[in-house]
């Protein structure tokens, strides 16, 4: 039974397309998490981190279910910049606006 759960699974997944392997692929790491750093630039200068990131988010409208202009999470305000959780630095809620320059990134 469980051979053949596994061989139907690897069937679906051999059969999707790209852009449903993909979707399926993140819907698992949204589930999943990950351990992500946020850094956002202005110009060449890292002016703000955010490290611990379970996942960023992008919001859709309660009425029309459009995306928003915005990505959205929480993660711990890395206010020294040296990627770790020091003293006095907490998990907070953030959000970036879609004109702002950023990378997101799992933690290495």
């Amino acid at each position: 039974m469980r051979k053949i759960m596994i061989a139907l699974l690897l069937a679906g997944l051999f059969g999707c397309t790209q852009e449903a392997q993909n979707q399926l692929g993140r819907s698992i790491q949204n589930w999943t998490g990950t351990n992500g750093v946020l850094e956002v630039f202005s110009g060449d200068k890292l002016v703000h981190r955010f490290i611990k990131i379970d996942k960023l988010s992008t919001a859709y409208g309660t009425s029309d279910r459009q995306a928003r202009g915005y990505r959205f999470g929480y993660g711990v305000a890395d206010t020294d910049f040296d990627g770790k959780v020091g003293p006095g630095e907490k998990k907070v809620y953030f959000e970036v606006a879609e004109f702002a320059t950023y990378v997101f990134y799992e933690q290495p």
